[in-house]
Parts: structure tokens; C-alpha cells; sequence
């Protein structure tokens, strides 16, 4: 009888598991393409993985997508450990002394605009966008993504990178300034600077 009763415990956990994991996979899916440029689906599986071996732990259903999304980005982050040996702060050049928005002014690359920066910014498609995140470090990545793409409160993204609040509001400062000249860096390289010139 007890036998019985741990074989349908088990078979309840995993069924409920299984519907948690089928109603998050989009979103874990999207968050980890945005993480990584060609595992997304090989880091989803591990946070699953792993989230199944820790299920019975979990004790607000509620709270199940924030768990594994919470798991999918440790996965990330050991991952990154593990290639880089070390998850150190990236030296990086003065954020302050980079400004789009005074590049653009200054460079004037669309000159036949009249809106120039909403011009600039429309010449980025979700690809773009996407190779210019693929760039960051994933120390300034994670906590953009989490923050402007999915909506966390920087709070909810110190806890779940485990950093201190402080630490989060600085890379997310950094990693904007950075995010800013990576996408100049960008548009030169790839000519999206002259597409107005082209017309």
C-alpha cells in the first residue's frame, strides 16, 4: 500500500511537472535564445532537467515560471563559468563617455532625416537587435534582458542572479552604455549607416 502510494505521488509530481514545463517553455525558450547565440534549446532541456530532479522542492506552484527561469539562467551562468574559468566585472572604457544619441547628432549619418535618432533606431530589424545583445558580455546581457525585454524589476533580477542590488543597477547602467556603442559599432560595420544614402 505504501509502495502504491509513493508510485502515484511520483506519477502526480511528474504530471504536474510536465504541465508546468509545457505552459513555460515559450517564454524559456525566448529568454534563452536571447541569452545565447546557438544552445537555446540545449540550455532549456538542462533548466528542465534540473528543474525536474528539484520539483518536490518547490513549494508555490505559483512561483513555478520565476523558479525555472531562475534555474535556466544558473544553467546560463555555469555554462559561462565553466568556458570562461572565471565570471569577472569586463574592463570597459568609461560608460559615460559613449552617448548615442550625441554620436548620432554628431555624425548626422541619415542627413535627409528629420527624425534623425527614430531613423537610426528603425534601421535595426529583431536580427540586429539580436547580434548587437550577442555581443555584450554576459555579465551586462543577462540583467538587460531580464530587465527591458522581460519586465523584471531589478530586485527580482538581483535574486536571481544572485548579485547584490548595487552590482545589478551598475551593470545594467554599463551595459545600456555599452548595448549604445555596440549598436554604432554595428550599424558602421554593416553599412546600416547608409541606407538613406542608397535611395
Amino acid at each position: 500500500m505504501e509502495q502504491q502510494r509513493a508510485v502515484t505521488e511520483q506519477q502526480r509530481t511528474r504530471e504536474s511537472f510536465q504541465s508546468l514545463a509545457r505552459s513555460e517553455l515559450p517564454r524559456l525558450l525566448a529568454l534563452a535564445r536571447r541569452l545565447t547565440r546557438d544552445d537555446a534549446e540545449d540550455l532549456v532541456q538542462e533548466a528542465l532537467l534540473r528543474g525536474y530532479r528539484s520539483y518536490r522542492h518547490l513549494q508555490d506552484d505559483q512561483a513555478g515560471g520565476g523558479w525555472l527561469r531562475a534555474i535556466l539562467l544558473n544553467a546560463h551562468r555555469d555554462r559561462m563559468r565553466k568556458h570562461a574559468r572565471s565570471f569577472e566585472e569586463v574592463p570597459v572604457a568609461d560608460p559615460d563617455d559613449f552617448s548615442l544619441f550625441r554620436t548620432i547628432a554628431d555624425e548626422d549619418p541619415l542627413p535627409y532625416s528629420d527624425t534623425l535618432h527614430l531613423d537610426f533606431l528603425r534601421a535595426f530589424g529583431k536580427d540586429d537587435i539580436r547580434e548587437v545583445l550577442m555581443r555584450l558580455p554576459m555579465l551586462y546581457r543577462a540583467p538587460l534582458v531580464l530587465r527591458y525585454m522581460d519586465g523584471f524589476a531589478t530586485k527580482e533580477i538581483a535574486r536571481m542572479l544572485d548579485t547584490p542590488l548595487g552590482t545589478i543597477l551598475a551593470r545594467l547602467h554599463r551595459g545600456r552604455k555599452r548595448f549604445e556603442a555596440e549598436m554604432w559599432a554595428y550599424a558602421e560595420e554593416t553599412g546600416l549607416l547608409i541606407w538613406e544614402a542608397d535611395k
